[in-house]
């Protein structure tokens, strides 16, 4: 990936600011007192206004797109401030509209919150304040002792991020609330920019350095020193990439600080950059009074055997490494997003969606977009999902709408590959207002799971992920919360259940398999495979012995998975660089096997492969195939659990034996409901029994007026065990009124095993016993 760059006109007066009007059209100011309109499709520049000469420009900023399309009367207007303490309002036309004092010397910054309900300004008095949208003075935020040359909102434009000196300062705006400042560079800091999508800061300053923070002020990244001050920083629009501008120096860098290409042009220092709205493009206000423009080129995706690279604006290069073979795609509109997995290539432009199957390059669907700038593709192996700024999209690959999901304070603008996640039937979306908040719907229908409440964890969700294979009733969610720690939920059974089970702490990254419910990720230092997360639904005693664990040093420190395609997860380290690490494959084919009930196949895989016993052990547990499992268990010497596995094969009913699976997995509750529904009364009170939760044993005698004594007996019993006296008030109350006969007890428990017996039996089998009588 890099910049393709161009100067479009010879140098004149200082450029000091710029900003984009549409995808093709921007606006900049120079220090000839001109503010320039750049067509980008025709190549024409034309003078907008001619500003009064004592007005020179220091910062430009266009009233944000999301609040100008609500018709209101500052859409097609920008803020321009200026160093005769101004700043001034001025319409796309070139008419100044207001023009309003505001600090004491020259306005260095001026920047509109995302919704456009606010205005910020910061000045050579080192004064900021908070203006409305029509030019009213709201507050002073804060009064320093230095100039303040950059300012920057925060995601929800409820904090404000500003320089002083060589400190960073996070001022929110709630009277009283806490102030975070720290020294972030050992020269004055120059400019900064927060990332609304990712909520990381970006600052440049004189010590020749750009650095990478994140919203608590903890160092993400700090550059080696360039040979000049760095004089602009701009995240793109989705906090994928950024650029820094310096002196003759324009780079391109990952969010996560390291260079994807450097750029020498010979434009003098580049004192502010712009990113247009849909990403692909950036324009710089260049020293020597030339506007540099800037487009990314050479964009890889990989899929399997397949390499799509981005050539030119309009132009992608489709390479099959197994032949060699090579494909060129061409499209009228420059390209915003792609995506390639599942067999297919989505690719996005300004007015369409193209969709390329792998198996044919030369015919692609293509359907018109709803709104300009797609910020999101992420794809699953029977649709795709869409976000822009009107609304999140899942379509079929044949290119029709499936549903539209929506959800409360919804911002689609900021969604990312961390916080939303699809699979063939399920979307996850973590909230943005409460970030411990994860939105689930039917992909099918858009329509919110289970009883329309989202899953709330008790920490803030950094990222979420379904799995992509198997039912939806078996359908899982892994997380990843603020403390590191790894849960997964079964998503289906939401409304009973909402217990989230932990498979790990201090993980950093993770992905899910593509063609097998396996999930890996790296814990701490190490690289983790968590070949059947279902363990937890199942037997959690298991979990530790169906891991695959070895060394992660080779992906040194802050690493991020990538994809998991097949065998191979691909790891991106943070220097940038690319490395790829095998697992093993029999945990892949097991998982096969468990879909497609090879149940012999696979026993046959764990005889040559033993390491995978228990990972299959738990699967055939999942799926109730018992002498399956009792052999895998019988396999790793759990004795006591093969016995269990008899006594379940011995019940006399299924309901029963299904019962003894959940509780054999310790879903006691689930235990209990499917006795209770089969009229297993009896069985329902003695598995409370069994567990020693008399409470709810007594509870569940005396609501089905049957056992009282039973209970009772069994609690007597078990006091003069242990050599106790009974305390608890019910069974006290119980005792004086209820007789304890084991003869009686004995007696019915008989009968109900009898009857128990009697309806498990096959009909036929009962009529022809009968019939013998």
């Amino acid at each position: 990936m890099r910049f393709k760059t161009s100067l479009l006109k010879e140098p004149k007066e200082l450029v000091s600011c710029v900003g984009w009007a549409s995808a093709d059209e921007l606006f900049s100011c120079s220090e000839d007192h001109q503010i320039l309109k750049w067509n980008l499709l025709t190549h024409e520049t034309s003078v907008v206004v001619k500003l009064q000469d004592d007005i020179f420009p220091t910062e430009l900023h266009w009233f944000p797109k999301a609040a100008s399309g609500k018709k209101q009367a500052m859409a097609e207007n920008f803020v321009l401030t200026s160093t005769d303490g101004k700043f001034h309002f001025i319409s796309k036309t070139g008419r100044i509209e207001k023009s309003l004092e505001a600090h004491r010397g020259a306005v260095l910054a001026g920047r509109w919150n995302y919704d456009g309900t606010a205005l910020i300004t910061a000045g050579e008095d080192g004064q900021i304040k908070i203006w409305s949208k029509s030019g009213m003075l709201r507050s002073t935020l804060a009064q320093q002792a230095s100039p303040v040359y950059s300012v920057a909102w925060g995601p929800d434009s409820d904090r404000v991020l500003y320089t002083l000196g060589r400190q960073l300062v996070i001022k929110p705006l709630q009277p009283g609330s806490k102030v975070l400042q720290w020294k972030a560079h050992d020269g004055i800091i120059l400019k900064v920019d927060w990332n609304s999508v990712n909520d990381l800061i970006l600052s440049g300053g004189e010590d020749c350095k750009y650095k990478v923070w994140d919203s608590y002020g903890r160092l993400l990244y700090t550059s080696s020193p360039n040979d000049y001050p760095v004089t602009s920083v701009a995240w793109s629009p989705d906090g994928e990439v950024f650029a820094i501008g310096s002196f003759n120096t324009l780079r391109l860098c990952d969010k996560t600080g390291w260079s994807y290409a450097l750029e020498k042009p010979s434009t003098g220092s580049v004192f502010s950059l712009a990113w247009s709205a849909d990403g692909t493009q950036l324009a710089g206000a260049c020293g020597n009074g030339q506007v540099i423009f800037a487009h990314i080129v050479e964009q890889r995706w990989e899929w399997r055997n397949f390499e799509v690279t981005l050539t030119k604006r309009r132009t992608m290069q489709v390479r099959n490494v197994l032949n060699d073979a090579v494909d060129i795609l061409e499209f009228r509109d420059p390209v915003i997003k792609a995506s390639l997995a599942h067999g297919h290539l989505v690719v996005t432009t300004p007015l369409q969606c193209s969709i390329y199957s792998t198996k044919n390059w030369n015919t692609p669907l293509i359907f018109d977009v709803k709104e300009g700038t797609v910020s999101l593709i992420l794809q699953a192996e029977r649709h795709f999902l869409l976000a822009d700024g009107g609304g999140i999209y899942v379509y079929s690959y044949e290119g029709r709408l499936v549903s539209s999901p929506k959800f409360p304070g919804m911002r689609t603008d900021i969604l990312n590959a961390q916080s939303a996640s699809l699979s063939n039937d399920t979307i996850a979306i973590r909230g943005k207002s409460d970030e411990k908040v994860v939105y689930l719907f039917d992909a099918q229908t858009g329509k919110a799971l289970g009883d329309g409440k989202p899953l709330v964890h008790k920490m803030e969700v950094m990222e979420v992920a379904l799995d992509q294979c198997g039912p939806s009733s078996e359908r899982k969610i892994a997380l990843i919360d603020k403390n590191r720690d790894l849960y997964v939920l079964a998503v289906r059974r939401l409304g009973r259940d909402q217990t989230l089970h932990k498979l790990g702490t201090m993980v950093h990254t993770m992905a899910w398999n593509d063609s097998a419910n396996i999930l890996c990720g790296i814990q701490d230092a190490q690289f983790t495979v968590w070949y059947y997360p279902n363990v937890v639904f199942v037997d959690k005693g298991l979990l530790p012995k169906t891991l695959f664990t070895k060394d992660g040093s080779e992906f040194s420190r802050a690493p991020h998975i990538l994809n998991y395609a097949g065998g191979q997860v691909t790891v991106r380290r943070a220097d940038g660089s690319l490395v790829y690490s095998l697992v093993s494959p029999y945990p892949t084919l097991l998982h096969e096997y468990a879909g497609s009930a090879r149940w012999e196949d696979a026993l046959r895989l764990c005889r040559f492969a033993k390491p995978v016993w228990r990972v299959w052990l738990v699967m055939a547990v999942a799926n109730r195939e018992l002498s399956t499992a009792e052999a895998a268990y019988a396999a790793i010497g759990e004795v006591d659990k093969v016995q269990y596995i008899v006594f379940i094969k011995e019940q006399p009913s299924k309901e029963s034996s299904l019962a003894q699976m959940l509780l054999f997995s310790g879903h006691v509750q689930e235990c209990e409901a499917t006795m209770l529904q089969a009229g297993l009364i009896y069985q329902a009170i003695q598995t409370h029994i069994n567990l020693y939760n008399w409470d709810r044993a007594l509870e569940l005698a005396v609501k089905h007026k049957t056992h009282v004594d039973t209970v009772l007996a069994h609690r007597q019993k078990f006091l003069q065990d242990f050599g106790k006296k009974e305390t608890n008030k019910r069974f006290l109350q119980y005792s004086e009124g209820v007789e304890v006969d084991w003869d009686k007890i004995q007696a019915k428990i008989e009968m109900e095993v009898a009857r128990e017996r009697e309806r498990g039996t096959p009909s036929s089998i009962r009529s022809s016993v009968a019939s013998r009588r």
